[in-house]
């Protein structure tokens, strides 16, 4: 397997708006059938915590959340809506429940998108993001923070006016979408 060194746990047990920021520009890599793929992610969204009402924890651990409760660098995938497979990387101390939302690489727009086209599904939930799962963040070329840009998550209208507009979806500008 062609690999380069994996982002170490220690670098998800940050706070998690620093990790889905510094993200921006790491590798996705996904082994598959033999060959591995790397795409420079281009766009995240936080969820923070159990006060977060637009994170899955907001109800205390579920049989669907309570990856977000362990530890750092574990995949969260989960169904969303019957539908897509949406993959997130769990992210600061251990019982915090706090995870970031992969949207968007150089090449795929979309995290459903992003799934279909990695053949990302549930049997990932739970693995930690190393290369013997097959599915790892590499670092990537640095970004300049004038090159961040923040706006509101997408679709959670549910979570009320206060944190359904916090600015907590991360992008590359020219990657904007």
């Amino acid at each position: 397997m062609d690999t380069t060194s994996p982002l170490p746990r220690e670098f998800f047990n940050q706070p998690t708006l620093t990790v889905a920021s510094t993200l921006l520009g790491c590798r996705l890599c996904r082994s598959l059938d033999g060959e591995v793929l790397r795409y420079r992610i281009t766009e995240t969204e936080a969820y923070d915590g159990p006060d977060d009402l637009a994170s899955h924890a907001r109800s205390g651990p579920t049989p669907r959340s309570a990856v977000m409760f362990g530890p750092a660098g574990i995949w969260y995938v989960y169904l969303c809506y019957g539908i897509h497979w949406l993959l997130n990387i769990v992210t600061g101390p251990e019982a915090y429940p706090a995870a970031v939302l992969i949207r968007g690489t150089d090449t795929v727009t979309g995290p459903g998108r992003l799934t279909r086209a990695l053949a990302i599904n549930g049997e990932l939930n739970h693995r930690p993001a190393i290369p013997e799962s097959a599915l790892w963040i590499e670092p990537g070329e640095p970004v300049e923070p004038s090159r961040v840009i923040t706006s509101p998550r997408i679709g959670v209208a549910y979570a009320g006016p206060d944190w359904s507009q916090r600015p907590y979806r991360f992008q590359l500008s020219g990657n904007v979408t």
